[in-house]
């Protein structure tokens, strides 16, 4: 059975820069890519908001830049998807696609969150095209014009204000008759002019030619299309952690970490990037967690020697 020292679980910032620190370290880390290599930037069509790249950059290049990297220093990035990981063997046994096994003596958990979106069949057509689940991200290429927001908590109230800001108008689609958020965002909500709120209302269709267009809307009164430039889905996300039942996690399935440390509550398993975060979710604050991972497996294995 092949045994590495640190094996790097999903790629995106945290994990692929958490390949570079560990590499740089001489851990010979091995990387699986999971489902989606790159993680969910890689449809993102432009990040204008990671420092070194003053021109902008897409999603999809910047993974293939810090792939790239860690490949450089050694990193042993593959495709594959590590469908069991058995947290009570020592050293850890983690199965790839079901079938190989391999021994680590440490493990990054760095396979994200994933944005939950409506299940509408026109969504995957236009991810990236005008469908987004991230205002901070995506926002600034829809200045001036027509925006809209999924959903009624705190989380779409907040979106929906930094939309207000750079967008002509701003429609916020709530499903309830009530805003779930709190009251001090509500009162913030009434002091944009250009936000208005669709209660009882959900999104029923979306079209478009190569980009979004318009959102089909259903409320009591039946159903209007509304022309919109893009839409934004902020009805919460979902960390991937299915595969970790013995790894500590919070109320919303956040893996928890040890105070000042990304160790988890299993001596030996570490975790980094939005997996664990779920209030910056930032690709910056991803790479800068996978930097801290990539510290604390050297620091720890060093300690075993």
């Amino acid at each position: 059975m092949e045994h590495v020292k640190c094996l790097i679980i999903g790629s995106g910032p945290a994990g692929y820069t958490a390949a570079i620190y560990t590499s740089r370290a001489n851990l010979s880390p091995v990387l699986y890519e999971g489902i989606e290599p790159g993680g969910q930037l890689t449809t993102t069509t432009e990040i204008e908001n990671f420092p070194g790249y003053p021109e902008g950059i897409t999603g999809k290049a910047m993974m293939d830049d810090l792939k790239r990297q860690a490949q450089r220093f050694g990193a042993d990035v593959r495709f594959g998807i590590v469908t069991d990981l058995n947290t009570e063997s020592r050293p850890f046994i983690a199965t790839i696609d079901g079938e190989k096994q391999i021994e680590a003596e440490s493990v990054i958990v760095a396979t994200g969150a994933s944005a939950k979106y409506l299940g509408l069949e026109s969504e995957n057509k236009f991810r990236g095209m005008g469908v987004s689940a991230c205002a901070t991200c995506d926002g600034f290429f829809y200045r001036g014009k027509v925006v809209g927001v999924v959903g009624g908590g705190d989380t779409a109230a907040e979106e929906a204000r930094y939309l207000a800001g750079l967008a002509q108008k701003v429609y916020l689609i709530v499903r309830r008759d009530d805003l779930r958020a709190t009251k001090v965002m509500k009162a913030k909500l009434a002091e944009c002019d250009n936000i208005e709120v669709l209660y009882q209302s959900q999104v029923v269709a979306l079209r478009g030619a190569e980009y979004l267009e318009a959102v089909v809307v259903r409320s009591a009164d039946g159903e209007r299309e509304i022309a919109m430039d893009g839409l934004f889905m902020a009805i919460g996300r979902e960390p991937n952690t299915s595969l970790f039942p013995t790894i500590q996690t919070d109320a919303d399935g956040y893996i928890i970490k040890q105070a000042g440390s990304t160790m988890t509550n299993i001596e030996g398993i570490f975790a980094c990037g939005d997996v664990c975060d779920p209030i910056y979710r930032q690709a910056i604050t991803a790479a800068a967690d996978g930097c801290k991972a990539a510290k604390d497996v050297e620091r720890w294995l060093g300690s075993k020697e």
